[in-house]
């Protein structure tokens, strides 16, 4: 049993499955409107009123599409998969499918501190599982040669960012919330420098 594998073409094209229907259900958190609501309202207003969905949605699209890149990038590596990378995989996934409900009860309480917590820990136990999977498979797959130390060491520092950002996300909205709001901005900008850095140490 130790030894047990699995098809690594069928896991690829279940967790795709699983990325591509969270993503479509994030959608559906933003509520169409009665017609009743359209006959009295004007587009604009309407649409006004839904702009909290607009921006989870926005986020949480965008936020789950890197993971999928990520998940899509690091997978290309594995020659095998075992067990404990096929858990690993699963865990990711299984925040991955909480992303609608996450993202639906922030949008919903979009000014309250408490359910920008819990999206912040539904992002950042994304965040870890992507990387202790991608650490598995750096560790697993050490011989490969493409994967030189720069490489391994951009997955980890890449993976790390999101993580930290999110975690920080959630620690400060208790003492600056409309910080904490903004503050996944910093994701980029590090990403930024990481690539920058991994480029020129390529280079030397």
């Amino acid at each position: 049993m130790k030894d047990l594998t699995f098809d690594k073409s069928r896991v690829i094209n279940f967790s795709d499955a699983v990325f591509s229907i969270a993503m479509t259900l994030l959608v559906l958190e933003v509520g169409i409107p009665s017609i009743k609501a359209i006959s009295s309202n004007s587009t604009w207003v309407i649409l006004q009123n839904r702009i909290p969905s607009f921006i989870g949605l926005v986020v949480s699209f965008l936020v789950t599409a890197l993971y999928w890149v990520s998940h899509l990038r690091s997978m290309k590596y594995v020659t095998t998969v075992d067990a404990k990378l096929l858990w690993l995989n699963i865990f990711l996934l299984l925040f991955i499918v909480l992303m609608p409900f996450s993202t639906g009860f922030y949008v919903t309480g979009f000014n309250l501190v408490g359910p920008f917590v819990f999206y912040c820990f539904n992002l950042s136990a994304i965040g870890l599982f992507n990387f202790l999977l991608i650490r598995y498979i750096m560790k697993k797959e050490k011989s490969n040669p493409e994967l030189t130390p720069h490489i391994k060491r951009w997955y980890l520092h890449t993976a790390l960012n999101a993580l930290i950002i999110w975690i920080l996300a959630g620690v400060l909205a208790f003492i600056l919330p409309s910080v904490a709001r903004l503050i996944f901005i910093l994701i980029f900008v590090i990403q930024f420098f990481i690539n920058r850095n991994y480029k020129k140490s390529n280079k030397t």
